[in-house]
């Protein structure tokens, strides 16, 4: 009993000691559950005594090894406060935005290499007043800190919480993660301080493009029959052989200048024994190498779940070595990173080099562009890059010229990335400044009507119909060598017609021409008597093929423009109209009693009113009967199911008033709330329905993705209360991220 008794004592004096150790350390929840469960009746029975102090020593020598950790945990806390501290006061952004998380924190495994300058530290988003922006390291130890604390605070909990506290373990480090993951998703860069003018990036690195894979030879089984004799062919002629092949069901190759291009290009890739044997296309028969093709494009739907999985997995490690890059600190995805493979140029309406062979890019037609501190990616084997630029002034990683136009190709970074984004946010900025005088320059064209300079009348009547219209200012181009579309500036007389009166309307013009990629734009405006009286006086001694608009082009109106207002072009008008008109649309055709999908319907409508005014337009989806067919019978489901939930109310309606129990009237209401649920999806599926058929010859995504500032959108779904997914796509959602975050209910164009 006695040495019980000193045990106890002893017990005592060391628990006092603990307790005086953690007083200022522990909660007060903390203090009185340690000292409920450790101060008890010393009336107790001796061998509960013995059992408890057992338990006591026990439980005190764990809280010593627990304060030990602490204290470690608290010098590791205070060395990185003190290599954090001066950073984390430099780095205080003025607007209180941190930038996200350092490049460091991504995978080692990324492929992706530091700057020699940099070995020894994480890669910086250089600035002149360097850095100020910055504090990765703040996000960092706040995530430390609150894992110790959550750390702390589960190992001080009893045994009984400690197995239950596992279980929460996983998830409270997802808790974490998570953020974390966002943070470098979502950054902000609209919220940090820009380049100077014509600086793009001041650190780029990547690994180059992915070239199209080697011609793999037709096996010996597929034949090439000429003049229906087999013909062994060379394995240069056998690939551009097989493009043609590929397209035998297309009706590009009944075009008789889509096959004249390509026999022309084919045999310059002849040997010359080919080039004496094939001297005529028609005695060409390509079937068997068609339904070789064929046949290869069943097996691969075909495919196994696995195999599929491997082609996956192949795309997905080719994504994360090349579909990256690192752009000042930030691993920013490209857009199109692999090269486009050979093949026979199709081109838009009739394309007058259509048919013609696009040939294979090499290493040594290409031009790499990245810093000259970044380690600069290898060519393939063998090869060498044409030129290796270090040019900061431009946004393009990749480029080399196409040998049919002769144009100029590039690999860009993703429209979600920096860049793009903020050469959207600017575009969209330009067309509000010209919302400020855009009354001033309408005033100043209207007055140019009368001008004694025909230029000056030509220039603005242009404007005119750019500004009304939406019309493209068009392009001065070699004849043979483009399709034959124009814009505003290169109309011709044949594209135009005048009517002093047209079903009941003064004045009226009537257009018809081929625009942009070749889409037929076609019009009947009524327009101001001094424009039509401009207009007869342009057209007086002219032949159908001259120039309507002969003392203007597109120089000298872009020239215009810039003195009008600075960043001014044709394309801002567009914009600014395409823009102003959602919102004027959005303001007429929203219902505030709609529920969200006839709200959609309104914002598909205002849509379509942009779409129609910048001539956005598609031929109708070959699916298109077939889809809404399969609308129409699921509508007609619906019905009869209504009906059927009409009638199953009304008999239990009838069956309430016999009984008049509770069961019967919680029946009623069941039936009731059946029928306002079907009456629901019926008017969604018949909203679908309407939507489809109006779109039909529409191209929304055109301007909702390039010309309607989404800012108007943002604003609108949130005065509204409609989730943002269902006007923009996750793809879109991403682009536009800039603006979901900025704009309010209240945002005005």
């Amino acid at each position: 009993l006695a040495d019980s008794h000193k045990h106890k004592d002893k017990h005592k004096d060391r628990e006092h000691r603990h307790k005086e150790h953690k007083k200022d350390k522990e909660k007060d929840r903390e203090k009185s559950k340690h000292s409920n469960s450790e101060h008890k009746d010393s009336s107790e029975k001796k061998h509960k005594d013995k059992e408890k102090t057992k338990h006591k020593d026990g439980s005190s020598e764990k809280h010593k090894d627990k304060h030990k950790d602490k204290d470690k945990e608290k010098r590791k806390e205070e060395k990185m406060k003190s290599a954090s501290g001066d950073i984390k006061i430099k780095k205080e952004k003025e607007n209180g935005f941190s930038s996200p998380p350092r490049i460091k924190d991504e995978p080692d495994d990324d492929g992706f290499y530091a700057s020699p300058k940099e070995d020894s530290k994480p890669l910086k988003r250089p600035r002149e007043d360097d850095d100020a922006d910055y504090k990765p390291k703040k996000i960092k130890t706040e995530d430390i800190k609150k894992a110790k604390k959550k750390k702390q605070e589960e190992e001080e909990d009893s045994k009984a919480k400690k197995a239950k506290s596992k279980d929460k373990k996983v998830p409270e480090a997802d808790k974490r993660k998570k953020p974390k993951k966002e943070e470098e998703q979502k950054w902000k860069w609209w919220e940090e301080e820009r380049y100077p003018e014509g600086i793009k990036w001041k650190f780029l690195e990547h690994k180059g493009p992915v070239f199209a894979p080697p011609y793999e030879p037709l096996p010996e089984n597929v034949k090439f029959y000429y003049d229906g004799k087999v013909m062994k062919l060379s394995t240069k002629a056998e690939e551009v052989a097989t493009f043609f092949a590929k397209m035998l069901d297309h009706e590009y190759t009944t075009k008789e200048i889509f096959r004249k291009n390509f026999f022309k290009d084919w045999r310059k890739e002849m040997t010359p024994e080919e080039k004496s044997t094939i001297t005529n296309l028609s005695k060409c028969d390509f079937t068997h190498m068609s339904q070789y093709f064929k046949a290869q494009m069943e097996a691969r739907k075909q495919m196994s779940k696995e195999e599929k999985q491997k082609i996956k997995d192949e795309n997905e490690r080719l994504l994360k070595e090349y579909g990256y890059c690192v752009m000042d600190n930030h691993k920013e995805r490209i857009a199109n990173f692999k090269i486009e493979p050979p093949g026979l140029f199709r081109g838009r309406g009739n394309h007058p080099k259509m048919g013609m062979l696009k040939r294979r890019i090499m290493p040594e037609d290409i031009i790499i562009n990245c810093s000259k501190d970044s380690k600069i990616p290898p060519p393939p084997p063998g090869h060498k890059w044409k030129e290796v630029r270090h040019d900061n002034k431009v946004t393009w990683l990749v480029s080399w010229t196409e040998n049919i136009q002769g144009s100029i190709k590039y690999i860009m970074l993703n429209p979600s990335s920096r860049i793009k984004g903020e050469k959207d946010w600017q575009k969209y900025e330009t067309a509000r400044r010209l919302k400020k005088c855009v009354d001033k320059i309408r005033n100043q064209y209207r007055e140019d009507w009368k001008s004694k300079e025909m230029k000056v009348r030509q220039r603005a009547v242009a404007l005119y119909f750019i500004d009304k219209l939406a019309l493209r200012a068009g392009n001065e181009k070699e004849e043979g060598e483009t399709a034959d579309t124009v814009g505003c500036c290169s109309l011709r007389v044949e594209h135009i017609k005048l009517h002093p009166e047209l079903d009941g309307q003064e004045y009226v013009v009537e257009f018809d021409f081929l625009g942009k990629d070749s889409i037929r734009y076609y019009n009947k405006v009524p327009v101001e008597k001094r424009v039509f009286k401009n207009l007869q006086l342009f057209m007086e001694n002219k032949q159908p093929e001259d120039d309507l608009f002969d003392r203007l082009n597109t120089s000298i109106l872009n020239k215009h423009l810039q003195d009008l207002m600075e960043g001014l072009t044709a394309k801002v008008f567009r914009t600014y109209n395409a823009s102003i008109t959602l919102q004027q649309q959005l303001k007429e055709l929203t219902n505030p009693d709609d529920n969200i999908p006839a709200k959609i319907l309104s914002y598909n409508r205002a849509n379509r009113a942009v779409a129609i005014l910048c001539n956005h337009q598609r031929a109708p989806p070959k699916t298109f009967e077939k889809s809404m067919m399969n609308l129409q019978s699921k509508i007609d489901a619906k019905k009869e199911q209504l009906a059927d939930a009409r009638r199953e109310l009304k008999s239990a309606k009838a069956d309430a008033k016999v009984r008049r129990d509770e069961k019967s009237k919680k029946s009623v209401e069941s039936k009731k709330k059946a029928v306002q649920r079907i009456e629901e999806q019926l008017m969604k599926l018949e909203v679908q329905a309407t939507d489809r058929e109006e779109n039909k010859q529409i191209a929304l995504g055109t301007s909702k993705l390039n010309y309607l500032d989404p800012r108007i959108s943002v604003a609108w779904c949130k005065k509204w209360g409609i989730p943002i997914e269902k006007i923009y796509n996750k793809t879109q959602r991403e682009k536009f991220a800039w603006a979901i975050d900025m704009a309010e209910e209240d945002y005005e164009f």
